[in-house]
């Protein structure tokens, strides 16, 4: 839209099958958006209104909310749906704090998607051959990149904690300051778009896919939460003594009711299971421990004033409002009906059957389709809709033969 047409605060509509577009452009039959297809109104966010500070030419984003033309969200929307789950913790008199941990790999450009990606050339004129994890010189070589990522982020009002070198090669890690969930998924939501946008402008490519490349560590987006009184700013996780509470336990319980229903949710796309088939640093299960990256749900070391729970599952393919609300919807779950978590666990164990998470998309959707907590917590409509699109996407990658398919089954008597 024009500068012009903008500020003159013309409606911007678009039709309100677009929402369950898939992503290989198409979509599912119109009877899971309105079998008459009609338009949602684009409503701006005007905390979200940003000049890009990548743009030659003057340009602004603006994150909106899509809503029905009679004035409420549209049960389609994601951002609406995470509004909607924050909405009913207030009622509580409750308001969720998060952070997103974000991974992601700088690849040099991949012009034939049949070879692998390879890491950029840095400055010193060499690949990273993968021994620069957390390095505090690990990405000297796109030092020039990074320096343009970190200013268009001030820009944009993007406050980071820390970024790092994580253990994959070419593969990084920022962390999101805490706060205010829908806050963090607009962030969130800017910084993949920024990368992606800078490192075009820089000849790299930035890549969130869940797991890139073989033999090495895929790309998480964790979800730290914590809940505090909307009236005392108090984490109600903690008692008058610094110890855990019952409300604290309730969520835990409510995240792993909610975690098998919902991985399709965590971890939406095929390559999203690439990442979960290797447990340790990305763990597939709904047990919970004190520090232990092992499990799904993990209990940071802290200070009590910092207690949260830390779900490890959604990858960096995820949608940030949907990974979030999902989490949220069920910790609240868990607290409206007092469920209780299993033991603790610590150190090396064995996932029970009945924590053990589906790790096929097809599984994961399966679940999904027969799961009445996820249909009632996000409704019948976008539960519907949302299967009806990943379906189209399974079924276009069950359409391809891969490689390794030609290379190991050909053979085969």
């Amino acid at each position: 839209m024009t500068a012009e047409g903008f500020l003159e605060g013309r409606r911007l509509q678009m039709a309100r099958g677009v929402l369950l577009q898939c992503i290989m452009g198409g979509y599912p039959p119109a009877r899971f958006y309105g079998s008459d297809d009609g338009d949602l109104a684009l409503v701006a966010e005007p905390s979200m209104i940003h000049p890009l500070p990548w743009s030659d030419e003057p340009r602004a984003l603006a994150i909106c909310d899509a809503d029905e033309l009679s004035g409420e969200s549209s049960n389609l929307s994601t951002r609406g749906q995470l509004k909607k789950v924050i909405a009913r913790y207030a009622a509580r008199g409750l308001a969720p704090v998060v952070a997103t941990e974000l991974e992601f790999f700088v690849f040099a450009p991949n012009t034939d998607p049949t070879q692998p990606f390879r890491p950029p050339v840095g400055l010193d004129g060499r690949r990273e051959d993968g021994q620069s994890a957390f390095s505090v010189s690990s990405n000297n070589g796109l030092r020039p990149f990074f320096n343009e990522v970190y200013k268009c982020m001030a820009a944009l009002g993007l406050p980071r904690d820390t970024f790092m070198h994580e253990m994959g090669v070419s593969q990084f890690e920022i962390n999101l300051l805490h706060g205010d969930p829908l806050l963090l998924a607009d962030q969130t939501f800017l910084f993949k778009h920024l990368l992606k946008e800078v490192a075009l402008k820089h000849g790299l490519t930035v890549v969130c896919m869940a797991k890139p490349l073989a033999h090495t560590p895929g790309s998480s987006m964790h979800i730290h939460q914590s809940l505090v009184e909307i009236a005392t700013g108090k984490n109600v996780f903690n008692d008058e003594n610094g110890q855990p509470t019952v409300m604290f336990r309730h969520f835990i319980g409510g995240q792993q009711a909610g975690m098998a229903d919902f991985t399709a949710l965590f971890a939406p796309n095929v390559n999203s299971y690439q990442r979960l088939c290797h447990p340790y640093a990305s763990p597939n299960n709904a047990c919970w421990s004190h520090d232990n990256r092992a499990a799904g749900l993990r209990i940071p070391a802290s200070s009590p004033v910092a207690r949260r729970v830390e779900n490890r599952l959604p990858g960096a393919d995820a949608n940030p409002y949907l990974a979030i609300a999902a989490s949220l919807a069920a910790g609240l779950h868990g607290i409206e009906h007092e469920l209780e978590p299993t033991e603790a666990i610590q150190g090396e164990f064995e996932v029970p059957d009945n924590l053990s998470l589906p790790c096929t998309l097809h599984a994961a959707l399966e679940r999904l389709k027969r799961s009445q907590l996820a249909k009632e917590l996000f409704g019948q409509e976008f539960i519907e809709g949302y299967i009806a699109s990943k379906t189209m996407e399974l079924t276009s990658f069950f359409d391809e033969i891969t490689p390794w398919e030609r290379r190991v089954l050909a053979a085969q008597a």
